[in-house]
């Protein structure tokens, strides 16, 4: 995962975690949207996203 995705993602899902916190988003999609954010962040601080590898998908410049 590039650094651009990583630093998009880590936006994201801290925007959505703190909206729900803030209660702006509520309920079960509150609690659904909060762990999609959580996802997001826990591969952004990891650098791997699973998906991307089963698609084959890379957003990292390769060093030749």
């Amino acid at each position: 995962m590039g650094p651009i995705d990583r630093i998009i993602r880590s936006i994201v899902a801290l925007t959505l975690i703190t909206l729900f916190i803030f209660n702006v988003i509520t309920g079960t999609i509150g609690i659904i949207v909060t762990v999609l954010a959580s996802i997001m962040l826990i591969s952004a601080i990891i650098g791997n996203c699973p998906p991307y590898a089963l698609m084959g998908f890379n957003s990292c410049k390769r060093k030749e």
